[in-house]
């Protein structure tokens, strides 16, 4: 069985046991979260629940397994022949889940 969820305004296709990043959740470090933001539910050779927006009824609940920062992305802008350079950096701030259940 597999969803498709919605966090943090991002799509995620989703099966039990799998470790995804999402981005950064208030949770704490070993709590269980339940994501009701489902937007389709399938089974393998099954028909698929597709919901108008969300499937009513479905969730899927998963455990925070750590905090964790993404890689640097640096920003670099630059206008040639003028002198001006500017150099940033940012990371992201994610959440790992474990996917422990789906239920639909």
């Amino acid at each position: 069985m597999y969803a498709v969820i919605k966090t943090g305004g991002k799509q995620y296709t989703v099966r039990k046991d799998d470790v995804l990043e999402v981005e950064l959740l208030t949770a704490k470090k070993g709590d269980a979260i339940t994501l009701n933001e489902v937007l389709l539910i399938g089974a393998q050779g099954g028909a698929a629940k597709i919901g108008t927006p969300t499937v009513a009824g479905a969730t899927v609940k998963a455990e925070v397994v750590d905090h964790i920062k993404d890689d640097k992305v640096i920003v670099f802008k630059k206008k040639r022949r003028q002198n001006y350079r500017r150099k940033n950096g940012h990371r992201q701030n994610l959440t790992v889940l474990k996917i422990t259940d789906i239920k639909g």
